[in-house]
């Protein structure tokens, strides 16, 4: 019984499983006629989530290295990033489907809230693309320095829900920790190390 629900707990769907969990409400919602920009904000919350909670897995490692639950989660860490395309996909479709035409998205597009979510869109589709073994086996070296990418798409993405929405809040309470915990990664890696007697 144990091991049948260590394969269910370990089984790839099931991580896929709880990633989609947001997207029922949102389904349910849409169901009940709800209009493309009821559901903009959510999907847009969800693909930030999701990479933020990628990023901070490396310096949550290094602070708890003999974390059961961070080695279990950093194992499926490319899952996280791909849900996060995938949110942010469906929040890219929604805003297209709520602008209607592109006469009005080209009207909008320099606003600094909206040409930074555009181009973190844009940066995180080779990501997703990428994000399997064969991209890793293939690219090599080269596969790391792609998804180094990730750090300039999630600072068009705090720009990009700061100026949205105007408040400086919520985006601050998201992208917070990652921040903090980037720093700290910055600094373990750049503090000298011992030298040896």
């Amino acid at each position: 019984m144990i091991a049948t629900l260590k394969t269910v707990r370990d089984h790839p769907y099931t991580f896929w499983a709880l990633l989609a969990l947001p997207g029922i409400p949102m389904t349910a919602a849409l169901s009940r006629g709800a209009g493309a920009e009821d559901l903009l904000h959510p999907t847009g919350e969800f693909a930030a989530r999701f990479m933020i909670i990628a990023m901070m897995l490396t310096p949550l490692r290094m602070l708890f290295p003999r974390a059961r639950w961070l080695s279990w989660l950093n194992h499926r860490r490319r899952y996280l990033g791909v849900a996060a395309f995938g949110y942010a996909l469906l929040h890219t479709v929604l805003y297209v489907v709520d602008m209607r035409t592109l006469e009005a998205m080209a009207r909008e597009f320099w606003a600094i809230g909206i040409w930074t979510g555009w181009f973190a869109f844009f940066i995180f589709i080779p990501l997703a693309a990428t994000s399997h073994d064969g991209a890793v086996r293939f690219l090599r070296r080269g596969w790391q320095w792609l998804h180094r990418w990730v750090y300039p798409a999630a600072v068009l993405t705090l720009l990009h829900w700061i100026f949205v929405h105007n408040h400086l809040g919520p985006a601050l309470v998201h992208f917070a920790p990652l921040a903090l915990l980037e720093a700290y990664r910055l600094f373990r890696i750049m503090k000298p190390r011992p030298v040896a007697a």
